[in-house]
C-alpha cells in the first residue's frame, strides 16, 4: 500500500509517500511559504538519493499540492506513474476535542467536527483542513483520514484532565487539558511495549523533546496524563514556550509592561522558554555550547530545562505507581546525550540507572540505553509521527 501523509500549516505543505507495511519511503519534501512571495517546493527521492528545490509561485495550498502531484509522478525523477496508485492519504490534524478519541475516516460530519475545534487550534486546524479539502479536490475518491495530535490523550481520567476552574468553564467553554505530540507519545509508547516484549501491564514515561517538548505517563498502552494542557504552553519548558507558570504573574507581567493581549501571548510562546533565560537563541545546541564556553545563563537555562522534565518524571512515575521504561524522543531526546543523563540523574533511589558510556556514543535507531543494575529500562527511540500517520491510515481504509 501507498499512502501520502499530509502535513498543513498556515503557508506550509510537509509530505510524504510511504509503506505503512514495509516503512519503505518513497519521497519527502516540504512546500514553504505558501502565499507569500518567494515560495519553493523541496523534493527528496531516498532510494535515488535525489532532491531537488523547485521555485514557483503557489498562492494557494491547491498549487503547493499539484507540485507535489507532479513531482512525485513526474516521468524521470517521480516515483509512480499516476496518482491511481496512491491508495489513501493520511491528516496530521492538531486539535481533535474531546470528540475525536481516535484517528478517523473524513467525511462531512468530520469536516465540521473539526471546525468545531478551531477556537482550540485557531492556528492549526483551519490550514489542517485546507490540505484536507485540496487533497479532496485533486485527487477526488481517495480515502483521507484524520489523525489528531489530542487523541492518544483523550483516555485521562477527568482528574488529570480537568482544570481547578468553576465547572461551567469547562461544560460551555471547553476549558481542560488536551494535550499533544500524542502520534508520537502513541508512536514511541508502542515501540517501547515491542521492546519490553509486549506485556499485559507496563508504565511508561514518554520524553517528547524538542523546541516543542511534552512528557506522559502511559499506563498499559492507554495515556493517564500529559504535559501541555489546553493549549501547548503547559507543561515543561521550551525552545520559546515559557511552560507552568503562575496565571498572576501573566497578569503582573501585563499590566506592569502594557501590553496587549496578543503581545503578552506572544511572550509566553515566542519570547521565552531557553530563548527568554538563555536570550541568544531558542536551541538546545546552542545552549549546550553557551554551557560548555562558561555562559552563566546558558548553564541557568539548561539547569532549569532539565529540572522541569525531572520533576514530571518524578511526578508520573508517583501516578503511574512506579516505571517499567523511560522513553526519550525528540530532536533533544534522541541527540542530547548530557540531557538524557542529567534527566535520570538523581532518579537512582528508584532504582532508575543509565549505562552513560551507552549514552554518550550516538547511534541510528532504537537503543537501550539501561545501566546493568537498573530496575527500569531507559530507551532513546526515534519517533515517526509520519509513519504513525501512515499506519492509522492503512488500518482504517483496510478495515473499512
Amino acid at each position: 500500500m501507498k499512502v501520502l501523509v499530509i502535513n498543513c500549516g498556515s503557508s506550509s505543505l510537509k509530505y510524504q509517500l510511504l509503506n505503512p507495511e514495509t516503512k519503505e519511503l518513497f519521497a519527502i519534501g516540504l512546500c514553504e511559504r505558501i502565499g507569500i512571495e518567494g515560495s519553493k517546493m523541496e523534493y527528496e527521492v531516498p532510494a535515488k538519493d535525489f532532491e531537488i528545490t523547485v521555485t514557483e509561485p503557489m498562492p494557494t495550498h491547491k498549487e503547493a499540492l499539484a507540485l507535489v502531484i507532479n513531482a512525485i509522478t513526474d516521468k524521470e525523477h517521480g516515483v509512480i506513474a499516476s496518482v491511481d496508485e496512491i491508495d489513501a492519504i493520511g491528516h496530521r490534524v492538531v486539535h481533535g476535542g474531546e470528540e475525536f478519541v481516535k484517528s478517523v475516516l473524513i467525511t462531512e460530519e468530520v469536516i465540521k467536527g473539526v471546525e468545531a475545534n478551531n477556537e482550540l487550534a485557531p492556528l492549526h486546524n483551519p490550514a489542517n483542513l485546507i490540505g484536507i479539502r485540496t487533497c479532496q479536490e485533486l485527487m477526488p475518491g481517495k480515502p483521507n483520514v484524520g489523525v489528531f495530535d489530542t487523541a492518544f490523550h483523550q483516555t485521562m481520567p477527568a482528574e488529570a484532565f480537568m482544570y481547578a476552574l468553576p465547572y461551567e468553564d469547562y461544560t460551555e467553554l471547553k476549558v481542560r487539558k488536551y494535550g499533544f505530540h500524542g502520534t508520537s507519545h502513541k508512536f514511541v509508547s508502542q515501540e517501547c511495549l515491542r521492546e519490553l516484549g509486549n506485556p499485559e501491564h507496563s508504565k511508561i514515561i514518554v520524553c517528547h523533546l524538542g523546541n516543542g517538548a511534552s512528557i506522559s505517563a502511559v499506563k498499559d498502552g492507554k495515556c493517564i496524563d500529559t504535559s501541555m494542557g489546553l493549549t501547548p504552553l503547559q507543561g515543561v519548558m521550551m525552545g520559546t514556550r515559557c511552560g507552568d507558570i503562575d496565571p498572576a504573574a501573566v497578569l503582573f507581567i501585563k499590566g506592569k509592561r502594557g501590553l496587549t493581549d496578543k503581545e503578552m501571548d506572544n511572550r509566553l510562546n515566542k519570547q521565552s522558554g531557553i530563548l527568554g533565560i538563555f536570550g541568544k537563541s531558542s536551541d538546545c545546541r546552542d545552549m549546550e555550547n553557551g554551557v560548555a564556553e562558561g555562559d552563566e545563563r546558558a548553564i541557568l537555562a539548561e539547569k532549569m530545562f532539565i529540572y522541569k522534565i525531572k520533576a514530571y518524571v518524578g511526578n508520573y512515575a508517583a501516578q503511574l505507581g512506579g516505571v517499567d521504561a523511560i522513553c526519550f524522543t525528540g530532536g533533544i531526546g534522541e541527540n542530547a546525550a548530557h540531557v538524557r543523563e542529567s534527566i535520570v540523574e538523581g532518579l537512582e533511589f528508584m532504582g532508575i540507572k543509565i549505562n552513560k558510556e551507552v549514552n554518550a556514543v550516538r547511534k541510528k535507531g532504537i537503543v537501550d540505553l539501561t545501566a546493568a543494575d537498573s530496575k527500569a529500562k531507559i530507551f532513546k527511540i526515534p519517533t515517526n509521527e509520519e509513519l504513525a500517520i501512515a499506519r492509522d491510515t492503512y488500518e482504517i481504509v483496510s478495515n473499512k
